[in-house]
């Protein structure tokens, strides 16, 4: 047979086949090579559960002949392992010292144990049958393409599969996962341990206030704040942690970056975020807010408050803390892992605050405005320093918007309120005259907050660098001021003038009295509070003239004469020469008409403040009581000499005393008389 021959140009083109073909070789042997160190390195780790491993045969060989054949099932194949894959055989050993661990040695743990070793001898059988195709592969490729190009492309084709199949397996994700079976959500309970002790029982029952309703201001609730220490949880067995710590490390040098980076977010992420639901976290979104009835949201507001506090201070605290164990050395990983494991979390969090302050303005939700707000300054050092990294820069900032929202959005509450008050046209009828609603109202909303000065303060200089004792002087100025001319508009609605004043008389009363005895006095001042009291006993006189200068005017010995003079009085008991008997008796009668109007109709008017009504009372009785004793004294006597005298001396100057005692009771018709 002749000898078959080729040109040039083909041995050229086989040449270069060749050579690339070479180069693949190489590189996939390179893989093979970083794999088996790999596998090295698991076998280092895998020493380490020798121990524990006997320790659970041991105490398995009562459980039955499944226990008989699952043992000799895992020793022949932990000597497979550890010659061919050391890092599912660490899979094992952790699984098997978990749960020595983690509980008493009981017969279901026991068989629990079984089932994830056969799970895992499985998956091993799967992997150990690629490790021997690459075997196979290999030794082709070794052999080189001469002997028989078609296996060698072949085995090459196989090699490639192989590594795709380490790269992408579910079954190697789920084995270094493993090592994080202790990741499981944090019960409620074990982060309200984590708090000070005077937080614990606000934390267990958020969202509870007072007989009021109102929640416990944070000024009061947690005066000292800097002073308090939180504990956060093991959220990993510490026994465990360096072992996380050494496995990250290995991934970590043998290139598997990524894919520890994966399982890791994976895993820590998912804890979190359960957390934080048993914790009773919720995704709400702004038209569910407001869609809420207002009780309902400001009872969500507060558990918000305090989830806030145990997240940032706690929950998040302790996931960094983990992070930084086990990434130690790995700065890059350690600080893009925790802002991705923390994002989603945070962002629940703080849509809720964003939800709140921009949800339609009412005065109502100053007081929870102010608390988020306090609770995000409390948080703040937290904020930078838990999320300090460059990964959680949008944390940060996500955070910081919303502390200036929440301040921005009860400054402008401030202002709603202040028109408000001014501007109330409400129609409730006070028809005694005394304290209105709304008095009560604003004087109560300026006491909470002035339980807020602190805070107050700082959300002024949010805003404005000037003096915050001056600006909220300036705003709780205007408040009083705005209800100064509500009042004024509503006490023209009496067409009794007397009644009026003395409307106007108790709600400044009332005003005067609260500032008095708040801290508001130290900040409007004592002058301020002087010229209201003026106020007060200037719609006092006025309503004295009113209600008692025209039944004085009986009294008066001006108009008695017969001829139209005064007449002349001498002495104690003076003349009574020219008087007339009719006229006498005309003014008797028209002082009981009227002094008994008076009495029925004052009666039911009201004074609440006990000192004064005393002082009224006095002050109408000084004027009224001399005049009549000295009236009666004079002309008593020609009305006594007459035909039924009592007819028209109905009351003795006792009597008098004595009615007047029922003036300003606030007494209904139905009511007897004293």
């Amino acid at each position: 047979m002749g000898v078959h021959r080729h040109s040039p140009d083909h041995i050229h083109h086989n040449s270069m086949a060749m050579e690339t073909l070479g180069e693949r070789a190489k590189s996939m042997r390179e893989s093979l090579h970083k794999s088996q160190a790999i596998t090295d390195s698991m076998v280092t780790i895998l020493g380490s559960f020798d121990h524990r491993l006997s320790a659970l045969e041991t105490a398995m060989r009562p459980t039955q002949a499944l226990s008989s054949l699952s043992h000799t099932h895992t020793c022949t194949r932990t000597h497979k392992l550890s010659h061919s894959i050391g890092l599912h055989c660490c899979l094992i050993g952790g699984l098997i010292w978990n749960h020595k661990a983690n509980a008493r040695i009981r017969t279901h743990s026991i068989r629990r144990a079984h089932e994830n070793i056969d799970k895992t001898l499985k998956a091993a059988e799967v992997i150990l049958g690629q490790f021997d195709l690459s075997r196979q592969a290999e030794a082709k490729i070794l052999r080189g393409p001469h002997e028989d190009l078609e296996s060698y492309l072949e085995a090459v084709d196989q090699l490639r599969k192989i590594v795709h199949f380490f790269s992408g397996n579910k079954s190697l994700k789920s084995s270094i996962g493993s090592h994080l079976d202790c990741s499981k959500p944090v019960e409620p309970d074990r982060l309200f341990d984590c708090l000070p002790n005077n937080q614990r029982s606000s934390a267990g029952s958020p969202g509870q206030g007072d007989a009021t309703g109102r929640k416990p201001s944070p000024e009061h609730q947690n005066r000292g704040q800097e002073a308090l220490i939180f504990h956060p949880p093991a959220l990993i067995p510490p026994k465990i942690l360096p072992l996380l710590h050494n496995l990250a490390q290995q991934l970590f040098q043998a290139g598997h970056q990524q894919q520890l980076f994966t399982i890791y977010r994976e895993t820590r992420a998912s804890v979190v975020e359960q957390s934080l639901r048993k914790l009773g976290v919720e995704k709400l979104s702004k038209d569910d807010v407001q869609k809420m009835q207002w009780e309902v949201l400001e009872a969500k507001i507060g558990n918000w408050i305090h989830f806030m506090r145990i997240s940032v201070k706690v929950l998040f605290s302790g996931e960094k803390k983990v992070c930084d164990q086990i990434f130690e050395g790995i700065d890059s990983l350690r600080d893009q892992c925790f802002a991705d494991i923390t994002m989603n979390s945070v962002a629940v969090l703080l849509s809720f605050g964003e939800a709140i302050a921009k949800s339609k303005r009412s005065p109502e939700k100053l007081f929870v405005l102010l608390d988020m707000y306090e609770i995000m300054r409390e948080t703040q050092s937290e904020f930078d320093t838990i999320f300090g990294s460059k990964y959680c820069a949008e944390v940060r900032e996500a955070a910081t918007v919303l502390t200036k929202r929440l301040a921005q959005t009860a400054q402008d509450t401030f202002g709603d309120f202040e028109e408000a008050v001014e501007k109330d046209t409400t129609k409730t009828a006070v028809l005694d005259g005394t304290v209105h609603p709304l008095t009560s109202y604003v004087i109560n909303y300026v006491k909470f907050l002035f339980d807020y000065q602190s805070t107050l303060k700082q959300l002024f200089q949010e805003f404005n660098e000037g003096d915050a004792d001056a600006q909220l002087a300036s705003v709780t100025t205007r408040i009083m001021q705005a209800l100064k001319t509500n009042l004024e508009g509503k006490s023209k609605q009496y067409k009794d003038y007397s009644l009026t004043e003395l409307f106007l008389m108790n709600n400044i009363h009332y005003i005067v009295r609260s500032v008095r005895r708040s801290e508001a006095k130290d900040l409007l001042g004592d002058d301020w509070v002087q010229i209201h009291r003026r106020i007060v006993q200037q719609h006092a006189n006025q309503y004295k003239r009113l209600s008692w200068s025209k039944i004085l005017q009986c009294l008066s010995v001006q108009g008695l004469s017969s001829s139209g003079g005064s007449g002349s009085f001498g002495g104690d008991g003076g003349s009574t020469s020219g008087v007339s008997r009719a006229l006498i008796k005309d003014r008797f009668k028209t002082f009981n008409i009227q002094f008994e109007e008076l009495h029925q109709r004052q009666s039911q008017w009201a004074v609440p403040d006990s000192e004064l009504r005393e002082s009224l009372r006095l002050a109408v009785a000084e004027v009224l009581l001399p005049a009549y004793r000295s009236f009666v004294k004079r002309f008593g006597p020609l009305i006594e000499s007459g035909k039924n005298p009592q007819k028209y001396i109905r009351f003795s100057p006792e009597d008098l005393e004595r009615m007047l005692a029922e003036f300003f009771e606030g007494k209904t018709w139905s009511d007897p008389k004293r």
